[in-house]
């Protein structure tokens, strides 16, 4: 637990490859807008000093991977980040060798940052001042990210084919390596949200306006920034966002194939765990009535939980262009368009961008690291292109 007052209000800047050894404070000739000198490379962001236990840290840093194309010809950069248990490697290559969503974006002219949430990978861990750590088993990941035709927890699990070589399970090898690619993770869920929001507005603000992608856990990251800042997030894709909206769910087989995880809300305003702005203006969560619909949406669904009528509204989320991105086999496929109703009850009106809709089938929800992670890829790029002006 951190014991003492932080130590200076400063900020610490990004740090490029050559500038490793030293923190320095943000100085007034630092440009507005960061300017790669190099087509890929490396820096962090966000970061206070602090003493924890009589010991001075800097917490709160995020690192952020650039690479960019001889020549940029998208208007917008592109900012990845992954989701629970993973890091940015996630989007740089496939556990069986091929060339992830950085290579297939940078082809198709955009520059990418792709960041290690803070707490997390190159951002450094820190149970000291982010709290208890937890970790993944291969169970966890076999029976509903990677492998789940084999335990049919939800009834899109028999869909599944897209995972390299046959299901994700222990012995193959892609799964293997996806498996040692995990890390351990803040156990607080709003502690990582209390984090991330501002290193990532941080790193907006270095880089500029840009489009955010974020998958799975990330999701509430990007609601919130881009609530707390519309004008630097010109468009956010949420491939499989963190859901469903307001209450966590566990998958058990079966007719009955979900439950509540408990009666307490894990996402409290609906998407996030942290405030976002609501109008009319919303002082706690308890202002916010949840009602569940008395049937799903379309068969094989949850039956959601949104507003009770008349919605409060999220003005800020409805300035931004959206798009839900669902595989045909993913748990995810199960909730998302709960996610996609709260944020239309609320008037932000996000697309939708179901895979099985455009001819991409069987994919589960490590859809970057699947078989046909270009054609996911190319089917993100062309919303893109189309929606962030």
């Amino acid at each position: 637990m951190i014991k003492a007052a932080l130590l200076g209000a400063c900020a610490l800047i990004g740090l490029t490859a050559t500038a490793l050894a030293e923190l320095r404070p943000a100085t007034p000739d630092v440009p507005a807008v960061f300017k790669p000198a190099q087509r890929e490379g490396y820096f962090f962001v966000g970061g206070r000093y602090v003493t924890v236990g009589g010991k001075e840290l800097a917490t709160g840093q995020m690192f952020v991977q650039f690479h960019a194309p001889a020549k940029v010809t998208q208007p917008f950069p592109v900012v990845m980040v992954h989701g629970t248990a993973q890091t940015g490697v996630n989007f740089l290559a496939t556990p069986d060798g091929r060339p992830g969503w950085v290579d297939r974006f940078v082809e198709r002219g955009f520059a990418v940052y792709v960041v290690d949430q803070v707490g997390r990978g190159r951002s450094g861990d820190n149970p000291e001042a982010y709290g208890a750590y937890a970790r993944l088993a291969p169970g966890d990941l076999e029976s509903i990210f990677t492998g789940q035709e084999r335990f049919e927890l939800f009834p899109q699990a028999k869909l599944h084919t897209q995972w390299p070589s046959g299901p994700g399970v222990k012995g193959n090898a892609a799964f293997d390596q996806f498996y040692l690619s995990q890390v351990p993770y803040i156990a607080s869920a709003l502690k990582s949200e209390e984090l991330m929001n501002p290193a990532l507005i941080a790193l907006l603000e270095k880089i500029g306006p840009s489009v955010v992608l974020t998958h799975s856990q990330a999701g509430v990251f990007g609601w919130a920034v881009s609530d707390q800042r519309p004008d630097l997030v010109k468009a956010h894709v949420a491939v499989e966002p963190n859901g469903p909206t307001f209450f966590d769910i566990r998958f058990k087989g079966g007719l009955k194939w979900y439950e509540p995880v408990s009666e307490a809300r894990a996402r409290p305003y609906g998407i996030t765990r942290v405030p976002l702005r609501f109008e009319p203006p919303v002082n706690s969560p308890s202002d916010l009535t949840v009602v569940q619909a008395d049937q799903p949406t379309r068969s094989d669904q949850i039956r959601c939980w949104l507003q009770a009528e008349p919605a409060r509204q999220l003005p800020n989320l409805a300035k931004v262009p959206a798009v839900i991105v669902t595989g045909e086999a993913s748990f995810r496929a199960t909730m998302d368009d709960c996610t996609g109703a709260f944020l239309a009850q609320a008037g932000a009106k996000p697309d939708r961008l179901a895979l099985a809709e455009h001819g991409i089938h069987g994919n589960g929800h490590m859809m970057m690291l699947e078989a046909n992670n270009g054609a996911v890829a190319e089917a993100i790029i062309g919303w893109i292109v189309a929606k962030a002006h």
